[in-house]
């Protein structure tokens, strides 16, 4: 089993920076890749970054050139720089991790981030 805990979130206005953290606990050396998802009320939810086990990471297109995906393998944690931040970017986001055994994922409870125009 492993244990997400995310923080980080909050309101800020457009243009400004947020850094959200996610903890991670329990079975760590089953994880295969760490994500961040971010869902709107009444849309499907998005995968916005990646990161695998050996430091490869992905970014999609709606927020590349202003998100970062990064860890501290010695924190057990990952975290998503915003900068940049766009009203359409406010949502629920939430950390994910992919084990390496398939089919098995987990999650976190989601930080909610708020962009003001």
């Amino acid at each position: 089993q492993v244990q997400l805990v995310e923080s980080g979130g909050g309101l800020v206005q457009a243009g400004g920076s947020l850094r959200l953290s996610c903890a991670a606990s329990g079975s760590i050396f089953s994880i295969n890749s760490m994500n961040w998802y971010r869902q709107v009320p009444g849309k499907q939810r998005e995968l916005v970054a990646t990161i695998t086990s050996v430091g490869t990471t992905k970014h999609a297109d709606s927020v590349k050139g202003r998100f970062t995906i990064s860890r501290s393998n010695a924190k057990n944690t990952v975290y998503l720089q915003m900068n940049s931040l766009k009203p359409e970017d406010t949502a629920v986001y939430y950390c994910n991790a992919e084990a390496f055994r398939r089919g098995i994922d987990y999650w976190g409870k989601g930080t909610l981030v708020t962009v003001s125009s």
